[in-house]
């Protein structure tokens, strides 16, 4: 399935376009945050751990070893964790202020699940010559 990894990709650079975008719109203090920009909220920059995930998932996919995709498993356990973390704590209720949820959070958390889909369907060819051992 070489179709699989160039939606995966694709997906990894949704992944770091996404970050640039609005996530959360925090009305009371006229504030929009991004995943590289919370200035004046203490949520630091979440946005660049997930370059780093995107980076790290583009390279692995590229090189065609069997122990690059099934660390790209791991990666992408990784940044969906974040994505869900981010997911979970960037929008919540804080002191009656409840901050409306943008399109940048939700194409975080998509191009993490599109990631993670298509890790699952590595593109390697595994030599067969090989036998089990058994005459």
């Amino acid at each position: 399935m070489r179709w699989m990894k160039w939606i995966g990709i694709l997906s990894a650079l949704l992944l770091v376009v996404s970050c640039f975008t609005p996530w959360v719109f925090i009305a009371s203090k006229n504030i929009t945050v991004s995943g590289v920009d919370a200035t004046g909220t203490n949520f630091g920059k979440p946005g660049y751990f997930h370059f780093i995930m995107a980076g790290i998932y583009i390279l692995f996919t590229l090189v065609p070893k069997v122990w690059t995709q099934r660390s790209n498993l791991l990666i992408c356990a990784f940044n969906i964790g974040w994505a869900v973390r981010n997911f979970i704590i960037i929008p919540t209720c804080q002191m009656g202020d409840c901050p409306e949820k943008k399109s940048g959070l939700y194409f975080t958390l998509l191009a993490s699940i599109l990631m993670l889909v298509a890790s699952l369907f590595p593109d390697i060819k595994i030599d067969q010559t090989k036998g089990s051992g058994a005459k």
